[in-house]
């Protein structure tokens, strides 16, 4: 039985530990001695040529300028989608506050879940009596008792929207004939009522809501619309 005898460190590797300790000790190394820096050779990381260290320091820059652009671009898209979700938020809340009951008030939020949020797949669960609120596309009046809310408790104790996927039978319960259509949905509960109401968005596109999206446009559209469901 051969006993392993220890493997001494290779000398490329130590030199270089040595090489990079010294460089990054003296920064104003190559300002020093700037002949070096026509005669060292890279390799491109895309072409596999021989470049100057300048010719890669170049390169590394664009990519550095190009990243930073591709973010700037993504920031303005996100900052220009806010505005406009704000915006249709805001239309929303005059469209409530210019409401006198709660049918009237049904009415608003169903147009424009429609009109302004695109919103072809929308249910409005309601538990308890929905006394006043004329037969809706969009309103689902169902008992307090309801098994099938049983299975959304953790949403109604967590009191903030959540976006993804859904079980199948909670999808089922929320969008019946069109459960196989939707592909992702926003859950919003209506905290300011008692018990909860809820409201579904569904889509057909998988990603349209997802987990790592933002909810906070969601939580005030909930508040308004409890809000307005909550008058006399």
């Amino acid at each position: 039985m051969s006993s392993s005898q220890p493997q001494p460190v290779p000398t490329e590797s130590a030199e270089e530990q040595t090489v990079t300790s010294y460089l990054l000790q003296h920064a104003d190394f190559f300002e020093r001695n700037p002949q070096l820096l026509t005669r060292l050779r890279l390799y491109h990381p895309r072409s596999g040529a021989t470049i100057s260290l300048i010719e890669r320091q170049v390169e590394v820059l664009r990519e550095k300028q190009l990243a930073q652009e591709q973010q700037l671009v993504e920031f303005v898209r996100v900052a220009r989608a806010n505005d406009q979700l704000a915006e249709k938020i805001h239309v929303l809340t005059r469209r409530l506050l210019r409401t006198g009951n709660r049918a009237e008030a049904l009415a608003q939020i169903e147009s424009s879940l429609r009109e302004s949020f695109d919103a072809r797949h929308a249910v409005l669960v309601l538990p308890g009596a929905a006394d006043g609120l004329p037969p809706s596309r969009l309103l689902r009046s169902v008992a307090a008792d309801d098994p099938a809310l049983r299975s959304f408790e953790t949403l109604f104790a967590a009191g903030k929207p959540r976006c993804g996927q859904v079980r199948d039978s909670q999808r089922e319960f929320l969008f019946g004939a069109e459960a196989a259509d939707i592909g992702s949905v926003a859950l919003v509960p209506l905290m300011a009522r008692e018990p909860p109401g809820l409201l579904a968005l569904g889509s057909v596109e998988r990603d349209r809501f997802h987990p790592g999206m933002s909810t906070e446009f969601l939580l005030r559209m909930g508040e308004l619309i409890a809000d307005a469901l909550g008058r006399v």
